[in-house]
C-alpha cells in the first residue's frame, strides 16, 4: 500500500468528547476481499493476473459531542479509481453527511436536511430525495431494525454525467457540512442534561459502534486492506459507549420518540 494520510483527533474537549478527521490518499493493489465486495455491488472488475491497481482519496470526519442534546455528525467524501486488465480505468465518487441525535429535536432535523437539500438542488432537484432515501437504507442496523440516525444524504458509485460535474456536486455537499451542523452545536452545547440523558446517549452510541463494525463499507474496506492504519479506520468509534441487557425505554418517553423515527424514517423538508 502506498500513499498515506493525516488523522487529527480531539479527545475530552469541552464540547466534543471525541472528534476525528481523516484525510487520505492511498494506492496499491485491491485485496481479493475488497474486490469481491465491489463486485457484489455490480462492478465488473477484470483483473490482470489477479491484480487490480487502485487509488482512493477522501476526507471523513465523525464528531461525538459531550452533551446528549448535541447530535453526533459524520461526513465522508471520496474518489476511487481502478485500473482493469485492458488498461481502462473505472472511477466513481461516493460519500454523504448524516446526523445521529440522542434525542429528537425537529427544528434541528429540519435545518440539517434543508441545508443538504439546498446543496443538492443546485445541481438537480431529483438528487436530494434519491440520496436521502439511500442514506436511510444504508445506515440501517438490520439486527436491530433501526437506522443509525435520522439520516441526511448518501451516495456511492457515482460516475455520471461527467467527472467534473460529479466533482462539483461533491464539493457542494462538502461545503454544506459546516452550515448544516455547527448551528445545531451552538444551539445546544450549553443545554443542561441529567445523568439519565447521558446514560441514553451511551446506549445509543452502542448502536453507532454496532453499525460501524458490522456494516460500514469504509470500515470494512479499511480493515481488509493490508498495511492500513487501524487506529485511523476506527477513529469513528466513540470514546465511551454502553450495552445494557434488554434495555427498553418507557412508552411515550423522549427516548421512545427517537426510536420511533429510527424505525420509521421521516420526510423532514416537505
Amino acid at each position: 500500500l502506498g500513499g498515506g494520510g493525516v488523522s487529527c483527533v480531539l479527545q475530552d474537549g469541552d464540547v466534543f468528547e471525541k472528534a476525528g478527521v481523516n484525510v487520505s490518499v492511498v494506492f496499491g493493489l485491491l485485496s481479493e476481499e475488497a474486490a469481491r465486495q465491489m463486485r457484489s455491488r455490480g462492478k465488473s472488475l477484470k483483473a490482470k493476473d489477479g491484480k487490480l491497481p487502485f487509488c482512493a482519496m477522501g476526507v471523513s470526519s465523525v464528531i461525538h459531542p459531550k452533551n446528549p442534546h448535541v447530535p453526533t455528525m459524520h461526513f465522508n467524501y471520496r474518489y476511487f479509481e481502478i485500473e482493469e486488465a485492458d488498461g481502462t480505468k473505472q472511477w466513481w465518487f461516493g460519500g454523504g453527511t448524516d446526523l445521529t441525535p440522542t434525542y429528537l429535536n425537529e427544528e434541528d432535523a429540519v435545518h440539517f436536511h434543508k441545508t443538504l437539500k439546498e446543496a443538492c438542488d443546485k445541481h438537480d432537484l431529483k438528487l436530494y430525495p434519491k440520496y436521502k432515501k439511500w442514506c436511510d437504507d444504508y445506515f440501517y442496523i438490520e439486527h436491530r431494525g433501526e437506522r443509525r440516525g435520522i439520516g441526511g444524504i448518501f451516495f456511492d458509485d457515482l460516475n455520471s454525467p461527467s467527472k467534473e460535474e460529479v466533482f462539483q456536486f461533491v464539493k457542494s455537499c462538502a461545503k454544506a457540512v459546516v452550515p448544516c451542523y455547527i448551528p445545531i452545536v451552538k444551539r445546544h452545547c450549553h443545554d443542561s442534561f441529567t445523568a439519565e440523558e447521558k446514560l441514553w446517549q451511551q446506549l445509543r452510541r452502542g448502536r453507532y459502534v454496532e453499525f460501524n463494525l458490522v456494516y460500514d463499507r469504509g470500515t470494512k474496506f479499511g480493515l481488509l486492506t493490508p498495511g492500513s492504519r487501524i487506529e485511523s479506520i476506527l477513529i469513528s468509534l466513540p470514546l465511551t459507549a454502553r450495552w445494557e441487557y434488554m434495555h427498553t425505554p418507557p412508552e411515550s418517553s423522549k427516548e421512545a420518540e427517537i426510536l420511533e423515527v429510527l424505525r420509521n424514517p421521516k420526510d423532514w423538508v416537505h
